[in-house]
């Protein structure tokens, strides 16, 4: 059985558009007549055939084929990977090498032999779809040269128990397909845990293309995601694959999709459900094949209880949920991660530093890392660049009290909370080791344990 997709028959004959559209219509997805050339504009951009019949002799000139040539440049002008199939009565050897050298596909006489007809259609419909997939992989191959593809190892740092569980679940997922929910604060790593994902699934190897949607404004964003043909706009010059067709058999990473707006969230859901979309300024539908990965830094449910964003659309996008821990609560991690960004930054500044003194590495982990290991990263290459000497000392860290820390600092300033706080969190980041609880804390093993005690801690 051919499948010939949508098809346009250009002839000025109407028994000609008869027969064929009675002929075709069991094998074409669609078809659509017209009785000249005049309405190829038309057709071309509301119909967007895949493949184009086209009468090389009209009324105008029956014999030399010029408004059939006529037709074919003005077709090919508006879709350059168009395939057109040349009909005329009047064939001959020399019209046929013409047709092709300007651009034909192919070329038929009338009258035709059905199978011939058919094969012909079925070879134009192949050489379509070859064309689309080639164009497909020239866009992908662009955004790999971007260097967004995610193939570099990505290296992401913790023993902490919050980050092993972090680690098992990604172990977890690695042979599925699923569509993921990253939640965390800013800063926290929610991009390096997306390639991470896209690292360690079957899709490894395929393009992997980002949207920040929190830097693309709302009336960008849809020309972004689903792409355009020229002239869909002013600015519109050439036809653009958006990101979803790009990313077709690879991932999809949507960070900050919290700030998407309800009108934009509904036509993410339509092309997450249908898994078709249309670019802008064109009817021609484009199947997609993509898994999401989406972050955020938003609290989503309460966002979807408030109204502001899809229930249905948050039940698409997190089939699992990946929650990212703060810095804060990853104990040792701060120091790990401090020594990694030490040595990073005193190759790249060219400074013989080789670590932190231990009241430099109490100061780090006592801090409350408001932004996370963002924050942390920026901390350790203003140290470097400041710093002298073979070790950082405390005076190398100079904090700036955030308006989240001054606001905790005005929430809670009885001595006592403070203390049994301060207490509560030594033994969290030191996974219940008083030793190391009581060196965070800058006091003796004893005084902790008097502490712990007074507080009624274990």
């Amino acid at each position: 059985m051919y499948q010939l997709g949508k098809i346009l028959i250009i002839d000025d004959n109407e028994d000609v558009l008869f027969a064929l559209n009675l002929l075709l219509d069991p094998y074409a997805e669609k078809i659509k007549v017209a009785t000249g050339p005049e309405r190829i504009e038309h057709f071309m951009t509301t119909f967007a055939p895949d493949i184009v019949l086209l009468d090389m002799n009209f009324s105008r000139d029956a014999i030399s084929g010029q408004e059939g040539f006529d037709g074919l440049k003005q077709i090919l002008r508006i879709d350059p990977q168009a395939v057109v199939i040349f009909m005329t009565a009047y064939s001959d050897t020399d019209k046929a090498v013409r047709a092709i050298k300007a651009g034909a596909t192919d070329f038929i006489p009338k009258p035709w032999e059905k199978e011939k007809l058919l094969a012909t259609l079925s070879s134009g419909m192949k050489l379509r779809r070859s064309r689309r997939e080639v164009s497909q992989l020239k866009e992908q191959v662009e955004v790999l040269m971007e260097g967004t593809s995610g193939s570099a190892d990505v290296q992401i740092i913790g023993q902490s128990p919050a980050m092993r569980q972090v680690f098992d679940t990604i172990d977890k997922l690695r042979d599925t397909d699923a569509n993921i929910l990253i939640l965390g604060e800013n800063g926290t790593g929610k991009d390096v845990m997306a390639r991470l994902l896209y690292q360690h699934s079957p899709r490894m190897g395929r393009p992997f293309v980002t949207i920040d949607l929190g830097s693309i404004p709302e009336q960008l964003f849809e020309s972004e995601l689903f792409g355009y043909e020229k002239g869909a706009f002013t600015d519109a010059r050439k036809p653009k694959a958006g990101r979803m067709e790009v990313a077709t058999g690879g991932t999809l990473f949507l960070d900050e999709i919290g700030n998407l707006s309800l009108p934009m969230q509904a036509k993410l859901l339509t092309a997450i459900e249908k898994r078709r979309i249309h670019r802008l300024g064109s009817t021609q539908p484009i199947d997609i094949d993509v898994r999401l990965i989406c972050a955020t830094n938003a609290d989503i449910h309460r966002e979807v209880e408030e109204g502001r964003f899809r229930q249905d659309l948050l039940y698409r996008i997190n089939t699992i949920e990946l929650h990212i821990p703060l810095l804060r609560e990853r104990g040792d991690d701060i120091l790990l991660l401090a020594d990694h960004f030490l040595q990073r930054y005193a190759r790249k500044y060219r400074k013989e530093m080789r670590g932190l003194t231990r009241e430099a590495k109490q100061k780090l982990l006592r801090y409350a890392w408001p932004g996370n290991v963002r924050e942390l990263q920026h901390t350790m290459e203003r140290a470097v660049i400041l710093g002298d000497g073979s070790l950082l000392r405390p005076d190398n860290f100079q904090f700036q009290p955030s308006a989240t820390g001054k606001k905790r600092e005005e929430e809670v300033l009885n001595l006592e909370q403070l203390e049994r706080q301060a207490v509560e969190r030594a033994m969290r980041l030191s996974e219940g080791n008083v030793t190391r609880a009581a060196e965070y804390l800058g006091i003796t093993r004893f005084a902790l344990y008097r502490k712990l005690e007074k507080y009624k801690l274990t």
